[in-house]
């Protein structure tokens, strides 16, 4: 397969999976009249944004580690989709989306009063709620450095994506029920398959 054509893949798939409650905190931010959506949008790509660079920066640190051992940061998100496919099993569906739609109700409006900005409150939650992200990034990074700038261009066509999803799940109740349903499930194992991957690398560690 095309190394480009498989960067991408990759890089749909990873920022799909890490950003699934991502697509309802849009929702969140659409639905509040007060907010531009034009200052939601650019709140999002500033947060996608200021993850990456912190993200691609970690990475660039971690080159200075031997190959085999920097493929052991693949036990984080392979830790953390374990983590979250427990936390699946113990909750229920209806309980969750409940508890998910008050705190991002409490997020938004907590950055908004403390910055009184939109652009930033958005890119300040965003910020906040990235800590799978940044989980998930690094070691991936790390790992392939040289395709960074195709999994950069990979996340801005997916964010504006995002934000577009973002905006229908605010008129349509199927299509958020779908995906919030299906989600939960995509990211632990999108999380767990793509930790298994990076640490395949570590094997060179036995020789």
């Amino acid at each position: 397969m095309n190394p480009l054509v498989s960067d991408l893949g990759i890089g749909i798939a990873v920022f799909a999976s890490t950003n699934i409650d991502d697509m309802f905190l849009l929702a969140a931010f659409f639905a509040d009249s007060q907010l531009r959506h034009r200052s939601i949008v650019i709140g999002q790509y500033l947060g996608i944004g200021a993850l990456v660079l912190v993200s691609a920066l970690a990475a660039l640190l971690a080159l200075t580690i031997p190959e085999g051992w920097v493929a052991l940061l693949g036990l984080v998100p392979l830790l953390l989709g374990l983590t979250q496919l427990r936390a699946l099993r113990m909750s229920t569906a209806g309980m969750e989306s409940e508890s998910d739609a008050r705190r991002i109700q409490d997020q938004e409006h907590t950055a908004e009063r403390r910055l009184h900005l939109p652009v930033l409150a958005v890119a300040s939650v965003t910020l906040a709620n990235g800590g799978d992200n940044v989980a998930v990034y690094v070691p991936l990074f790390a790992t392939t450095f040289e395709a960074i700038p195709a999994y950069a261009l990979t996340f801005a066509v997916m964010t504006g994506v995002w934000c577009a999803l973002g905006y229908l799940l605010v008129s349509n109740k199927v299509l958020g029920g779908a995906i919030r349903r299906y989600g939960n499930v995509i990211l632990p194992v999108v999380l767990i398959t793509l930790g298994l991957s990076i640490l395949s690398g570590a094997s060179v560690l036995l020789h």
